[in-house]
């Protein structure tokens, strides 16, 4: 797609890097199941559509297609998260199985503090409607959310580790968005690798002080997790990995398997961090979607709400209620599809020569990714695709054997928000518990409206990223209970 020459190319990746998504789109119309390329700053990309390609994109070896190492071009890991995370990223089986196998006893204390989180963020008192900036706000009680279960009460309430948790999520997007426009070979001018220190070279480095924050968002971090760690280091080497009384949360997991230098004070708070980030990151841009759509769309609530209260009702707030919740679930599935947090999924790196069935040849060091907006607004797959329909997938999960497979964290080569295969989120069914008890709650406890009745805010996109619009203020008026 677009022009091929040394300077036109580098015209076409300024293009894509603010109109990704038309460039896509335009692409995708043209070449459905047909490999095409895309200039991105740094170099071309190979987007693959239609089901067999994404299908063979999916089974591909992690030898020859690496989700990891497309990754770490695209977050810039070694100088955003650390070379740690990069060669040893030791939580991602603690988030897949740990973190899932613990929401249903983790469940009311994610509704606690989501309850508390939106009372803290929404002091209202009477019936007025009050205005609040909603990613910000949305950010805040998912942060807290996230901490309850990744670190514990009290430290997920206070408000200096929520401010610097949020702002090393922040910093680390920005970083690496910053580091989009500079060619590669100033990359290691404009930022430096972290490592297990902190180096004096690089805080006499001025402009690498001038592109990131994120080693002031570490060590503020430390001063608080830091007390922490020496005291649960000290009960796990005296008593064990089961002592008394032990706190059933990341943290604890995360300690119980570093080794070496990866059980350093340093370490386990980036590496909390970086779990954060994925957490507040993608949560609070998919919610914030949700949040507009339904205020403005007040003949969206009702239903939500009925259903919400039937089931609440009957059995409580517990997992296995939200389970239940089928509109609920399938609100929020529809705001993935419909715009999703990005243009592109399923990233991968060839790390050697690579052929698709239908003989298209990628030679190593090629990058690839999925167009998902087109994908998930293909109207042979989904019916009027480029209208919102909260409910779209709702009376599919009541249909015998599709219950599994309409679900929001359900993959498919249709459905690729979560990315797909061996390497789809793997924090996507805590993310799943979260937004569903953040929608469940605000329906059945307020009112909400956008100021411009009927408006939905136009989203922000940079390169491939699409983000709700940063300002943008929903009004929320509490329910009287009767």
């Amino acid at each position: 797609m677009g022009p091929s020459g040394f300077f036109l190319s580098y015209l076409g990746a300024w293009k894509f890097l603010f109109h990704a998504t038309d460039v896509l789109q335009d692409g995708y119309a043209n070449y459905k199941g047909i490999p095409f390329k895309i200039a991105d700053i740094h170099n071309w990309i190979v987007i693959i559509s239609g089901r067999q390609l994404i299908e063979e994109l999916r089974r591909a070896p992690d030898d020859a297609l690496s989700g990891n190492e497309a990754l770490n071009d695209i977050v810039k890991v070694e100088y955003t998260l650390g070379s740690g995370i990069r060669h040893n990223p030791y939580h991602l089986p603690i988030v897949r199985t740990q973190l899932t196998r613990n929401l249903a006893t983790q469940f009311l204390d994610i509704q606690d503090e989501i309850a508390t989180a939106f009372d803290d963020v929404l002091p209202i008192k009477n019936k007025d409607w009050v205005k609040l900036p909603a990613f910000n706000a949305i950010m805040d009680v998912i942060s807290r959310a996230s901490s309850r279960v990744f670190v514990g009460l009290p430290l997920c309430r206070d408000h200096d580790w929520r401010s610097w948790n949020i702002q090393f999520a922040l910093d680390i997007a920005y970083t690496a968005l910053t580091l989009k426009i500079f060619p590669k070979f100033m990359t290691p001018y404009v930022i430096f690798p972290l490592t297990d220190t902190i180096s004096p070279m690089f805080r006499r480095r001025l402009i690498a002080k001038c592109f990131t924050c994120i080693p002031a968002d570490i060590a503020r971090g430390m001063n608080h997790l830091g007390p922490i760690i020496k005291e649960r280091q000290r009960y796990l080497d005296e008593f064990g990995s089961e002592w008394a009384d032990k706190p059933n949360d990341l943290l604890s997991w995360l300690m119980d398997e570093a080794q070496g230098e990866e059980r350093s004070i340093r370490s386990l708070t980036l590496r909390v961090y970086a779990i954060s980030f994925a957490a507040i990151h993608t949560s609070s841009t998919i919610f914030t979607h949700a949040l507009f759509q339904l205020a403005a769309n007040p003949q969206y609530v009702q239903p939500l709400r009925e259903e919400v209260m039937t089931i609440v009702e009957k059995e409580g707030w517990s997992k296995a209620a939200m389970a239940k919740m089928h509109k609920v679930d399938s609100f929020i599935k529809e705001v993935l599809r419909f715009v999703g947090t990005g243009s592109l999924a399923m990233h991968r790196k060839a790390l050697k020569d690579f052929t698709f069935s239908d003989g298209t040849f990628i030679p190593a060091g090629t990058l690839l990714a999925v167009p998902s907006i087109a994908t998930h607004h293909d109207g042979e797959t989904y019916e009027n695709p480029g209208v919102f329909d909260p409910f779209r997938f709702a009376h599919l999960q009541t249909e015998k054997g599709q219950e599994i497979k309409r679900r929001m964290v359900s993959v498919s080569a249709d459905c690729i928000a979560f990315g797909y295969g061996r390497h789809a989120c793997p924090g996507r069914f805590f993310a799943a518990t979260v937004l569903k008890t953040m929608m469940a709650h605000i329906v059945v406890t307020y009112d909400v409206k956008m100021e411009k009745e009927g408006v939905v805010p136009d989203n922000q996109t940079f390169s491939f990223s699409t983000f709700p619009h940063p300002e943008a203020e929903v009004m929320f008026r509490r329910r009287s209970v009767s």
